[in-house]
């Protein structure tokens, strides 16, 4: 199988083997619309096992999601072919209108127009809860 290099865009490297498509999802890619490549399960020395995902003509992503769904992940940017920058997406203290609150009796459920907002409530657990009723998040 050959995947060719991405001209202009970024590629997100040391994803957890088998989680590329929900990578996808927590950062609102379009694979309809948007230009990507997915390698899955690809052999990692540090890992064992990784995906990799490509995105062609994308200039910035949402870190918080990153660093939330995909901690380990590696973020390159690429201008003219090249690598030019390099991210490394940390846990974040908050995360907004990136997941949702599971508790039915939740403010956020009932009243429309409210952001979701979580902040971190354990780092060592990577344990989220809700601002408004304290619900721990679900992944």
């Amino acid at each position: 199988m050959e995947v060719t290099s991405i001209t202009n865009g970024i590629i997100i490297d040391h994803v957890d083997a088998g989680t590329a498509l929900t990578v996808l999802h927590y950062l609102k890619v379009d694979p309809v619309t948007t230009k990507l490549a997915l390698i899955m399960n690809t052999s990692s020395h540090a890992l064992g096992a990784k995906d990799i995902i490509k995105l062609e003509d994308v200039k910035d992503l949402n870190l918080d999601a990153l660093g939330f769904i995909a901690p380990r992940a590696t973020v390159n940017i690429v201008r003219g072919g090249k690598i030019v920058e390099k991210a490394k997406p940390e846990l974040p203290q908050h995360l907004v209108g990136i997941i949702s609150c599971k508790n039915p009796r939740c403010v956020t459920t009932s009243e429309t127009g409210l952001e979701q907002r979580f902040h971190l409530a354990n780092a060592e657990r990577r344990e989220y809860r809700c601002d408004y009723c304290d619900e721990e998040a679900e992944r």
